[in-house]
C-alpha cells in the first residue's frame, strides 16, 4: 500500500513539471522559427544583391537620405583645355647680377652699415675695415717715394754736369759712365718706391667694401668686431630686376628642348599667378648624379617677376599641346592608388571612378583620361557624407542685392539742409 502511494506521488509530481515546462519550449520554438525566417530574409536580401550588382542597404540609406542642396558655384562643367605636353622644368628664381662680397685685405672690421633686405646704390660704402696698419704702410712708401725721388734728381742733375765737362775734355769717361749708372739705380729704386705706394693706396681703398651695382643686400655675413681674412665672406647683393628661371629638365626629355620655346610655370607664394618665359641658355653639361639638364629661363615680362630669390618654381616647356578634360585636386576622391569624382546627372548624384594622367605643374590639375566625357558635371569639393544615388536640387545663383533708391521726398530735404549749412 506504502509503495502504491509513492508511485501515484511521483506520477503527479511529474505530471506538473512537464507542465511548467511547456511555455518555455513553446517559446524556444517560436524564437527558432523567428531566426529561420530572419536568416532566410537576409538570405535572399544578398541572392538579390548579387544579382544586381548593387548592395541593398546603401540603396536604402540613399532612398531615405535628405535631399541635398547644391548651389550652382559648387558645380564645375567639364569643358575641352589645352594642356602642354612638353617636358617638366623644376628649380627656383635666381637673379642674373649677383656678388658674393669678399675681404681682400686681412683685418677686423669695423663697421657695417647695411642689413639684410636694405637696397643699396652703385659705390654705396658697406663695410668698413680697419686700416691702421695698411695706411702706415702708405705713409712709409710714400716718404720713400719722396726720399728716392730727390735721390734720382740729384743723380740726374750729376750725370748732366759730367756730360758737359767730359764735352770739354775736363773728366774722364770712367766718371761720366759712374754717374750714368749711380742714376739709372735711383730711377730703378723711385719705380719700385711708387710701386710699393700704388699697392699701399690700393690696400687702403680695399678696406671700404663698396656695393658693385644696384641692387639689395640679400645676406649679411659679418658683424663689427669679426676678423675678416683674406676670401672671408662679407655680404652678398643681388639685383632683383634680373630674376629668372633656373630650371632643370630631365635628360631623356633634351630632345624636346630648343631655344626660343615657350615656357609656362608657376612659383611658389604665388599661386594665383601664371608665369611665362621663354628658354634663355641650355647647358651642355647634365649633371653626373641626377641626370638632368639645367634650363635658364627668361621672364617674358621681367617688370612682373617676383622680386625675391630662391622661390621654388616648377612648370612646363610647351614643345607640344593637346586638348584634355582637367581636374583639380579638390574635385578627387582618392582612395589607396583608385581615384574616382562625384557627378551629377538630372536629380541624382552617383560616384564615378577615374583614370587620371601626369598632373600639370602649370595650372595644377589632372587630365581625365576615361570615366568622364566633356559636358559632365561634378562637385567641386565633394564633403565625406555623400551618398551614391542621392537626389539633389539646384539652389538659385546668389545674387547681390539690389540698390535700394533714395525717395525724391527725402533727397530735397539733404538737398536744402546742404544750401542753408552754407
Amino acid at each position: 500500500m506504502r509503495y502504491a502511494f509513492s508511485n501515484t506521488f511521483l506520477a503527479a509530481v511529474l505530471a506538473v513539471l512537464l507542465a511548467a515546462c511547456s511555455p518555455a519550449a513553446d517559446q524556444a520554438a517560436k524564437s527558432s522559427k523567428t531566426t529561420e525566417t530572419t536568416e532566410a530574409k537576409d538570405t535572399g536580401a544578398a541572392d538579390t544583391a548579387a544579382k544586381t550588382g548593387k548592395p541593398a542597404k546603401p540603396a536604402a540609406d540613399a532612398a531615405s537620405a535628405p535631399v541635398l542642396l547644391v548651389a550652382p558655384e559648387d558645380l564645375r562643367t567639364l569643358a575641352p583645355s589645352l594642356l602642354a605636353g612638353g617636358p617638366v622644368i623644376t628649380g627656383s628664381l635666381q637673379p642674373e647680377r649677383k656678388a658674393d662680397l669678399r675681404s681682400e685685405v686681412s683685418a677686423v672690421v669695423l663697421q657695417v652699415l647695411k642689413q639684410n633686405g636694405d637696397p643699396v646704390q652703385r659705390g654705396e660704402l658697406l663695410v668698413r675695415l680697419d686700416d691702421s696698419a695698411i695706411r702706415d704702410s702708405m705713409n712709409s712708401a710714400t716718404e720713400s717715394v719722396r726720399a728716392i725721388g730727390q735721390a734720382f734728381e740729384q743723380a740726374e742733375r750729376q750725370l748732366q754736369r759730367l756730360k758737359t765737362l767730359q764735352a770739354q775734355g775736363m773728366t774722364s769717361m770712367q766718371a761720366l759712365e759712374d754717374a750714368e749708372v749711380r742714376r739709372n739705380n735711383a730711377q730703378s729704386d723711385l719705380v719700385a718706391a711708387r710701386a710699393r705706394a700704388a699697392t699701399a693706396s690700393q690696400q687702403l681703398r680695399r678696406t671700404e667694401v663698396r656695393a658693385p651695382f644696384a641692387g639689395v643686400v640679400s645676406e649679411r655675413k659679418v658683424s663689427a668686431g669679426d676678423t675678416a681674412a683674406v676670401g672671408k665672406e662679407l655680404l652678398k647683393v643681388i639685383d632683383p630686376a634680373s630674376m629668372r628661371f633656373e630650371g632643370l629638365v630631365s635628360a631623356d626629355r633634351m630632345h624636346e628642348v630648343k631655344l626660343g620655346q615657350a615656357v609656362s610655370f608657376r612659383v611658389n607664394g604665388f599661386p594665383q599667378t601664371e608665369f611665362s618665359g621663354k628658354v634663355q641658355r641650355v647647358d651642355a653639361t647634365a649633371n653626373a648624379t641626377t641626370r638632368q639638364v639645367e634650363v635658364v629661363v627668361a621672364f617674358a615680362d621681367p617688370a612682373a617677376a617676383p622680386r625675391v630669390a630662391g622661390l621654388f618654381a616648377e612648370g612646363r616647356i610647351e614643345s607640344g599641346t593637346s586638348e584634355a578634360l582637367m581636374l583639380p585636386e579638390s574635385s578627387i576622391v582618392r582612395a589607396g592608388e583608385a581615384a574616382s569624382v562625384w557627378k551629377l546627372a538630372a536629380d541624382r548624384i552617383s560616384k564615378v571612378d577615374v583614370r587620371l594622367g601626369e598632373r600639370d605643374p602649370r595650372r595644377g590639375e589632372y587630365p581625365v583620361l576615361t570615366g568622364l566625357s566633356a559636358g559632365d558635371r561634378v562637385l567641386r569639393k565633394p564633403g565625406s557624407g555623400l551618398l551614391d544615388g542621392q537626389r539633389v536640387e539646384l539652389a538659385a545663383a546668389s545674387r547681390p542685392a539690389p540698390a535700394v533708391p533714395v525717395p525724391a521726398a527725402a533727397a530735397v530735404p539733404a538737398a536744402a539742409s546742404a544750401v542753408a549749412t552754407r
